[in-house]
């Protein structure tokens, strides 16, 4: 049996980016002679407070103290794995000490991102800390790693520059978790959706304006769902946003009619993976996102969703799909299928057994 430790921030069925990345393959993996363990650094309790402002002593014990101690304690028995695995940094400092040591070891180093992680991105509860980070230590880690893995060609493209062994594993989901929903009726509005968290709402505001536009065209026709952070208000759209929960996401989803991925045109978004997308899609919800990064691979424009170029595209777009129902299911169909086939845990998981067997 093959030992894999895998390094990550966030406790199990936390974050997006363990979740469908590889936490999804743990089942899987162990049934086929891989051993998976995780080791995290944030608790549940300290959920509460990482993206929030203030908690400075709290925090202070989180970056300084606790998390050195976890890492410290992984390097006690570091040689009883065959392989550790690095999702996006060891630690959540400028600090890749224990990156070293990982490479150091008789394990294999395997370095794992989704994001354009090399270039400045804190958010706006934690800016006084961004001293204590150092986005430049991602080349460091992937010159170390004997094998990395990138979400995107954009990622393995910036990756390349620094190893010569990239494997590209985008971001994918558990098709046989994601049940469309099979009742739709007519009478009821017509829900935009979208799903992010507290530290992406800003895409969602970037078209609030929009949204505007069409709550006073269509009226009591449409109705709209933000998840990700409940302090959210909007009362020209009667919203009120609802935290992200694993246990109900799925059903949480489901009730979108349209899902949206709004995004800036910057070098941090064109790292994204597009996950909410996949998700959107995996439900045979018809996704309208903005054309950056993998977007324009996952989305055929007209085909399995919609890729508008401008704020006016964006209110046509919508408005076409808010008045033709068969244009929804049609799209959706395809969507489903294009995940299945391309972006699914199927369509990847001997990949990954192949990588850590």
């Amino acid at each position: 049996m093959s030992k894999v430790l895998f390094i990550a921030s966030h406790r199990f069925n936390r974050a997006p980016a363990q979740r469908f990345r590889f936490e999804q393959y743990f089942g899987f993996l162990q049934e086929n002679g891989v051993q998976c363990e995780l080791s995290s650094l944030i608790s549940e309790k300290q959920d509460y407070f990482i993206y929030k402002p203030g908690y400075l002593l709290q925090k202070f014990w989180l970056f300084s103290i606790q998390s050195k101690l976890i890492r410290l304690n992984n390097l006690l028995n570091i040689n009883s794995f065959d392989t550790i695995f690095v999702n996006r940094e060891a630690l959540l400092t400028g600090s890749v000490f224990f990156e070293q040591q990982f490479a150091k070891s008789k394990a294999r180093l395997i370095f794992d991102f989704d994001d354009a992680i090399w270039r400045p991105n804190v958010s706006d509860a934690n800016k006084r800390y961004a001293w204590l980070k150092n986005p430049a230590k991602t080349s460091r880690i992937i010159k170390m790693a004997d094998q990395v893995v990138a979400g995107n060609q954009y990622l393995a493209e910036y990756a390349s520059a620094f190893n010569k062994n990239i494997l590209i594993i985008p971001t994918t989901i558990n098709t046989s978790e994601y049940f469309p929903r099979t009742d739709t009726p007519e009478s009821k509005p017509v829900c935009i959706g979208w799903s992010g968290s507290i530290t992406t709402i800003q895409h969602f505001n970037s078209i609030k304006h929009v949204l505007h536009r069409i709550k006073e065209k269509y009226r009591e026709k449409v109705c709209f769902k933000l998840i990700g952070d409940d302090t959210y208000h909007d009362p020209i759209l009667n919203l009120n946003g609802i935290a992200w929960n694993s246990a109900p996401e799925i059903q949480e989803l489901s009730e979108f009619d349209i899902g949206i991925m709004p995004l800036p045109d910057d070098e941090w978004s064109k790292g994204k993976c597009g996950l909410k997308g996949l998700q959107y899609m995996a439900l045979k919800i018809p996704a309208v996102m903005s054309p950056v990064g993998v977007n324009n691979e996952i989305i055929q424009d007209g085909t399995n969703g919609f890729l508008p170029e401008n704020d006016q595209d964006w209110f046509e777009k919508l408005s076409l799909l808010i008045e033709h129902p068969g244009l929804r299911l049609n799209l959706g169909n395809v969507a489903r299928k294009t995940v299945e086939d391309y972006y699914s845990f199927n369509a990847w998981k001997n990949t990954y057994l192949d990588l850590l067997r």
